[in-house]
């Protein structure tokens, strides 16, 4: 699995196509496994690890920078498009920090937590309608995210304070089940979540260019005055080392989605063009474009032909008809899905964007925006019948999307309600028989 993440692609020339519209989602593996690399220094420091809660860049500095950091030489190299593998929901658990990370969080000896729920996850992973990715990200006490929470997209919710005697009911409850973990309150999460992955003792690329990202993210955050509509957290190895600095962003498109799309080769100079266009606009920033949360990987890749063809010809319809015929000539590796979905704000015939005529923090802060993971929250459960059996043809198609029998689909409830209804029919029969014997 880590290999077709981390594998060595051709070398091309870097270019920078001209970004368009971001796509929605019609909606992992757990940790990737690392692939060996010589440059990823397992067990090293990370230079730039995280300290009393700040960002401590890599002082010591060029070195550094042009053996792992912005200035290495694989730096924008590779083609990005279709390197993130298909899955359906990512976890993140809050716990720690980079600094105290060690390479393998998900199997530390003594971070039980990370490393019972890592196991529980794999253990039911085959049980579960929907293929989940579990990360680390960062928790403080006290804070917005505490040790033990877990976040979950694209549902946009919060759990608080699970700990490791929970792990086993929270992952059958609400990743096997899709419901709700009852000693929790599930909180809707608003705004958008920016993850960078700073796991330096995980690979050395990482360590050296996440906490240089995460600081110009705040700095950026705080001069457009975006607390409590924008969050960046620093996150573990997400695969993909040689992509650093790696950059997933969860949030609400123009359509009501809730997407997850990650880049690569980003530098702190980009900063500003991901928050102004990716977040503000809604416009994926397609020469930093690794893939999207929801889509195969052949699918990531035509979805980007899409949006850049010429005069404008990548709409809503024709994107969504056209990825769907190519999934039925069997170019989607995924599960079956019955329709994918491309949209979102275009930009049509060169004209300027529908969405470019407020400020940042108007676009961002706008109770469209505000509110779309609350109604989708609620849609969902709203819709819970209807979902239920979406996903269980989903499961199904796993098994070559055949229809389930109706001893497949016959409930121990279903067994419970016939049998009282027999015993009911013969209760009044014996009655009878007696009323008539007694007469």
């Amino acid at each position: 699995m880590a290999s077709a993440r981390d594998r060595d692609d051709s070398l091309l020339p870097f270019t920078t196509p001209p970004s368009t519209s971001s796509s929605p989602i019609v909606i992992s593996d757990p940790l990737d496994g690392f692939l060996s690399d010589p440059n990823s220094h397992i067990g090293t420091s990370a230079s730039g690890s995280f300290q009393n809660e700040g960002l401590l860049a890599d002082t010591s500095a060029s070195s550094s920078d042009a053996e792992f950091g912005f200035s290495r030489g694989e730096f924008r190299t590779s083609q990005l498009a279709g390197t993130v593998e298909f899955y359906e929901r990512h976890v993140f658990l809050c716990y720690k920090n980079p600094q105290v990370w060690p390479p393998r969080i998900e199997a530390a000896e003594f971070d039980r937590l990370p490393r019972l729920l890592h196991a529980a996850v794999m253990a039911r992973r085959v049980d579960m309608r929907k293929e989940t990715r579990l990360t680390i990200c960062e928790g403080h006490d006290g804070t917005e995210t505490s040790n033990g929470d877990v976040l979950i997209f694209p549902d946009m919710i919060r759990y608080r304070r699970l700990t490791h005697f929970d792990v086993d009911t929270f992952v059958e409850e609400v990743l096997v089940k899709d419901g709700e973990w009852l000693p929790g309150t599930p909180e809707t999460l608003r705004g958008s979540y920016v993850f960078v992955c700073s796991h330096g003792s995980r690979d050395r690329r990482c360590g050296v260019c996440g906490p240089p990202l995460i600081s110009r993210f705040r700095e950026e955050i705080d001069l457009h005055g975006l607390q409590g509509k924008v969050s960046v957290r620093p996150c573990s190895h997400i695969g993909g080392h040689k992509y650093a600095g790696n950059v997933i962003i969860f949030g609400s498109n123009i359509n009501k989605e809730v997407t997850g799309h990650w880049y690569g080769y980003v530098a702190p100079e980009d900063v500003p063009q991901l928050l102004e266009q990716h977040i503000g606009r809604g416009e994926i920033v397609d020469w930093l474009w690794r893939g999207q949360m929801g889509l195969s990987e052949e699918l990531q890749k035509k979805s980007q032909e899409l949006r850049l063809q010429p005069n404008g010809e990548s709409n809503v319809e024709k994107s969504s008809t056209e990825l769907t015929q190519t999934k039925e000539r069997g170019m989607n590796t995924g599960p079956c899905r019955s329709q994918v979905e491309i949209g979102g704000c275009f930009q049509e015939n060169g004209s300027s964007s529908c969405c470019q005529n407020t400020s940042l923090t108007d676009r961002i802060s706008s109770p469209d925006l505000n509110m779309m993971a609350t109604q989708a929250t609620s849609e969902k459960k709203k819709s819970s019948s209807k979902l239920l059996s979406r996903r269980s043809k989903a499961a199904s198609a796993r098994k070559f999307c055949a229809m389930p029998t109706w001893s497949e689909s016959w409930e121990r409830e279903d067994t419970y309600a016939a049998l009282a209804i027999v015993c009911a029919a013969v209760s009044v029969g014996v009655a009878y028989s007696c009323y008539k014997q007694l007469k």
